[in-house]
């Protein structure tokens, strides 16, 4: 705008900026004098809170270490993480000469003005509102208040509001430089100048994200903010004049690159060198060599984002996410992402580096980061029993911040943890999640040594589910077999976990409820991957739900823990900008079950670690030794293998899974020289040999009796009674019904005429009984005891009996026994078929020896 009425609004702007010129010039007085504030300017008074000369966005630290007890003397630096890569420093850590450079090239009145330097501003607001252009003028103090208000802005999650308060604090308007003004005279009157100075050094842009004279002299020089020469300090402070013409990381720039020298930097750090000596703040000699010196910027990239963590980047990446999702550090999302954005903080992480090494190294020898036809995916999830603690946490492929295609060498992806913690969707863990079955078989007062039917078949019937009500899969052709072989009909709930038997569990579950089974797995703070509900129907039981690794890995460490499951925790502390200890979450731990059940627990998947047992082969190769629980898992066509196991001190497991697509059977192919379905058994034991090693590993309780030792109870006497009926009361005594076929019998053909063992006696619940069917052809052996030898052998060999008779004698005292029957064989009562041989008992008579006469004690 030109012209007359260019010239009129200008008139009535500066007619508003006079006002405040003036105001501004009282103020310092009013300030130093100590005079109470009038009317007059008041306007300067309660600052926003925002505006304090605070903790400012800056760079954070992520630590892991070699030993829990000394986790700040022996920690490594894994990564560095920001948004404006800023470290605040302390005013007697930043060089005077960066110091002076600052007042004598943007502020030489610095120290005398009170937060506005009339004579500049008023030539800047005049050029300005006359319609000539934009004009410099801002004190350090309102350089360092626009730089705040901008910081305001780049906190804020809304876009649209982010970007309409960044237009709102730098916009070139009478408006806003106003209002820069009244907050830069309130500001000059709550803090000293060495304070304002500090911050604004702190708080300034030195091109692309770096921000701070500290990260600055880092950067640019790979130096400290104190340690900055004269000339680096003046090219550092050249810089915050206009970061994009001036910085110092672009070497092939026409106008300010290595081949002129940073021709546009040098021009402007020798004006401000002429300022410093203009100002007395350096001698002429000082002057002489800085401008005498090149500009060699040493660029020094600091670490930044987990990428730089290596192959513990992944725990890197669940770390950042709980400090942006854990109520702990906010109670609000915005709040969290303030929080995380401004940083600052040092954080010193559970992971336990020997044991994340023993797992990196195993994983790059045995799993490849890729593999023909197949998105293969190695996981290992390391949990401190006890505590919560996450020890390790790797995978086979390398860290991405973005998305990578399927079958990459990269992922952004953390296998080993939820989908809202960066992770997948899950995996199936297969047979390792039998466990929660064993929990509630032991937990509703079932045996160990107590059998079931386990039988293959298609035809389970109904199954009971509390929350769902009956479930009956039979039209569905439900047979679960097991990938490796079956088990026998009859198999108990020890063997079926040491061999891992599916029909053995899915007997076990029809005796349970399934939504029993789902809220123990829940017990041990098991849930889906996805964020969804555990499914609980038969399948389940043999680990069809997707589950993240870490979860089983807490799960393992719960019951390696007597029953106490511990949520995972990866921070155990972290100090804040200012030196201060900062709340972290909490691992939560939960009774899931009681000790005595979690002690059954541990005695089956104890028995899978030695000879015969599933993980046998992990329990083998695992050194030291120490007392160790397992369990297996093989998903359908040995698409994923696991093994999952703790000891008293440390719970992990280990996966070779497929990621996505098309997969390949596990059994039929070998990677790295060894068969893949294998693979689990040489990575699990070289992580946990140097967690046995470093931890060490106590005995677990030992089991009760009643826990093992199936409750002995009687065998119902079926004989007579039809064989469906025999079916019925056996089954519902417990027992495990076996037709044995058909035997002679005199009872009606088609009824029970023997059982195996036999009614009356006492046997294990859930033990096989064999039952036998009467053939109605058969007789029962009469009663002959007592009677004469004559007398037997006529009955015996008469109808109905037809037997064969032959004779042993047995010696007898008794005279009245003589010649008559003593026993018969087989017994009297038992079954046989007409023609059948027996043998009779005779007794006969010996006289008994005479007596021998006693000694007499008076001469013996």
């Amino acid at each position: 705008m030109s012209g007359a009425l260019g010239g009129f609004l200008g008139f009535v702007g500066m007619s508003a900026v006079a006002g405040i010129l003036v105001t501004a010039a009282v103020a310092p007085a009013v300030a130093l004098s100590g005079i109470a504030a009038t009317n007059t300017i008041n306007v300067f008074d309660n600052l926003p809170e925002y505006l304090s000369i605070d903790r400012l966005a800056q760079k954070s630290n992520i630590y892991a270490s070699t030993n829990a007890e000394d986790p700040v003397g022996t920690r490594v630096l894994l990564a560095s993480f920001y948004e404006q890569n800023r470290v605040d420093v302390a005013s007697d850590a930043i060089s005077q000469f960066a110091k002076d450079a600052a007042i004598a090239g943007e502020d030489p009145r610095f120290m005398e003005h009170g937060g506005v330097d009339i004579q500049s501003s008023f030539n800047g607001a005049v050029q300005t509102l006359a319609g000539g252009g934009t004009r410099g003028g801002s004190s350090i103090t309102q350089q360092y208040v626009k730089n705040v208000l901008v910081q305001k802005c780049e906190v804020m999650t809304d876009a649209d509001a982010a970007k309409e308060c960044y237009t709102d604090a730098t916009q070139t308007t009478a408006d806003r430089k106003l209002r820069e003004m009244r907050l830069a005279i309130g500001l000059e009157k709550k803090y000293e100048k060495a304070d304002i100075l500090r911050g604004y050094l702190n708080i300034a842009g030195y091109g692309g994200t770096v921000y701070g004279i500290e990260a600055a002299a880092n950067y640019y020089f790979n130096t400290t903010a104190l340690n900055l020469t004269l000339p680096q300090a003046a090219s550092l402070v050249a810089i915050v004049n206009n970061p994009v013409k001036f910085q110092l990381d672009h070497p092939d720039s026409e106008t300010n690159g290595a081949a002129n020298g940073y021709a546009a930097n040098k021009v402007r750090r020798d004006y401000i060198l002429t300022e410093m000596l203009k100002y007395d703040k350096i001698s002429q000699a000082d002057y002489d060599a800085a401008v005498a010196t090149p500009i060699e910027p040493v660029i020094t990239v600091p670490s930044t984002g987990c990428q730089t963590a290596g192959g513990s980047a992944y725990f890197c990446d669940y770390v950042t996410k709980i400090l942006k999702t854990d109520v702990t550090f906010g109670a609000t999302e915005e709040e969290r992402l303030a929080n995380f954005k401004r940083g600052g903080f040092n954080v010193y992480t559970t992971l336990d580096l020997d044991l994340q090494n023993a797992a990196e190294t195993s994983l790059n020898k045995y799993v490849p980061k890729t593999y023909p036809g197949w998105d293969v995916g190695g996981v290992v999830s390391s949990v401190k029993v006890g505590t919560g603690e996450v020890l390790a946490m790797a995978q086979n492929k390398d860290y991405s911040q973005v998305p990578q295609p399927a079958g990459s060498d990269f992922t952004s992806i953390n296998y080993n943890t939820d989908f809202a913690m960066g992770g997948s969707g899950g995996f199936q863990p297969g047979s390792t999640y039998k466990v929660f079955t064993l929990a509630e078989w032991l937990k509703e007062g079932h045996a160990l040594t107590e059998r079931v039917d386990s039988r293959v078949k298609s035809n389970w019937g109904t199954f009971q589910d509390s929350c769902l009500g009956p479930q009956n899969y039979d039209a569905q052709g439900f047979s679960p077999r097991n990938d490796g072989g079956e088990g026998g009909p009859n198999e108990t709930a020890l063997h079926s976990t040491t061999r891992s038997i599916n029909t053995g569990f899915i007997g076990m579950a029809k005796k349970l409820d399934l939504c029993g089974i789902k809220k123990t797995a829940e017990a041990f703070d098991v849930h889906a991957a996805d964020g969804g509900k555990l499914g609980q129907n038969a399948s389940s039981v043999i680990g069809t739900n997707y589950i993240a690794p870490l979860t089983m890995a807490v799960a393992f460490a719960g019951i390696a823990d007597n029953g106490m499951t511990c949520t995972p925790i990866a921070i155990r502390s972290m100090v804040g900008s200012d030196g201060a200890e900062l709340p972290v979450p909490k691992s939560t731990c939960t009774q899931s079950v009681t000790p005595e059940v979690a002690a059954g627990m541990q005695y089956a998947m104890a028995t899978t670690t030695v000879g015969g047992g599933t993980a046998a082969a992990s329990g083998s190769r695992t050194s030291p030794k120490v007392p160790i629980i397992g369990k297996t898992g093989t998903t359908d066509s040995a698409k994923d293998t696991w093994m999952s196991g703790a000891s008293t001190k440390v719970a992990t497991v280990v996966g070779v899974v497929n990621v996505s697509g098309s997969f390949k059977n596990q059994r039929t192919f070998s990677m790295n020289g060894v068969g893949a379905q294998y693979i689990r058994h040489y990575v699990w034991p070289d992580v946990m040999s140097v967690a046995n090693a470093k931890y060490g590993g106590d005995a677990f309780p030992e089991a009760s009796s009643n826990v093992i030792n199936a409750v002995a109870v009687p065998v119902p006497d079926v004989r007579g009674k039809s064989m469906a009926e025999a079916k019925t009361t056996l089954e519902a005594a417990g027992f495990y019904f076996v037709d044995g076929g058909v035997t002679s019998s005199e009872l009606p053909a088609g009824t029970v005429a023997s059982t195996d063992p036999a009614g009356g006696s006492a046997s294990t619940r859930g033990a096989t009984v064999t039952v036998r069917s009467s053939d109605g052809t058969g007789v029962t052996i009469p009663d002959v005891i007592g009677k004469t030898e004559t007398d037997a052998r006529a009955i015996l060999s008469g109808a109905p009996y037809t037997f064969t008779v032959a004779k042993l004698e047995q010696a007898t005292e008794d005279k009245a026994q003589d010649g008559k029957v003593l026993a018969i064989q087989p017994g009297v009562g038992a079954a046989g078929r007409p023609g059948d041989g027996v043998t009779i008992v005779i007794g006969k008579y010996t006289a008994p020896a005479p007596a021998t006469a006693a000694p007499d004690k008076k001469n013996g």
